[in-house]
């Protein structure tokens, strides 16, 4: 059984994805031992509280240093015999010390067809005003594994999704949403906790 922590700054969308997609047998032989956030007002940690998993709160303002933050960080998935951290909106940078422990065994989705749309400050509504701003007429999300750059791991999995002639940024975001990331996500996840996905340095192979 895969035990998978979610690190969330928000209101946990894409948390609520994954556990529907847990009870529904969309992901199997997996399970979430902890949603972690840095945020005390995430609603993710009310929706972990009520589907009955530990919500943890671990914010960099806690703590006199960035460095006492990180360690304690990586004690938390150390001590609950994490197995896989899914990013799913979470706002911090991830420290190398964790990125190190977990290599390739971070996820992370990303609201655009990766290398679209992505790095630095590219991140909620920014990713979608961009997109629309460019013109674009198709956009996406990716599940891409963590390294220590902004969004230029090895990508796992990609789904494009149209956008529309009157799409505002918000409208376009919940389209992808609902079309792709509540897709592939879990998916990708289901992927890994059976065994089936493979990374050769840049390079994801998947098993049919």
């Amino acid at each position: 059984m895969l035990k998978l922590a979610v690190l969330v700054s928000g209101g946990g969308t894409n948390l609520q994805a994954i556990m529907d997609s847990i009870d529904d047998g969309r992901i199997t032989n997996a399970e979430i031992r902890v949603v972690i956030s840095n945020n005390a007002g995430a609603y993710a940690l009310t929706r972990a509280e009520k589907y009955g998993v530990e919500a943890l709160l671990l914010s960099p303002k806690s703590f006199d240093t960035r460095e006492e933050f990180n360690q304690k960080l990586l004690e938390a998935l150390k001590e609950r015999e994490i197995d896989l951290v899914v990013l799913a909106g979470y706002l911090v940078v991830v420290p190398p010390c964790v990125i190190e422990e977990y290599e390739n065994r971070i996820i992370n989705i990303h609201p655009s067809l990766i290398p679209s749309f992505c790095g630095t400050g590219c991140y909620g509504l920014h990713v979608h005003e961009k997109a629309l701003a460019r013109g674009v007429r198709v956009s996406g999300a990716t599940v891409h594994f963590v390294d220590e750059g902004t969004d230029t791991g090895p990508i796992l999995l990609q789904k494009p999704v149209m956008v529309e002639q009157d799409d505002t940024p918000e409208v376009l975001q919940r389209r992808i949403m609902e079309q792709a990331e509540w897709v592939i996500l879990p998916k990708a996840i289901d992927l890994i906790a059976n065994g089936k996905v493979h990374v050769n340095g840049r390079k994801v192979t998947i098993d049919e």
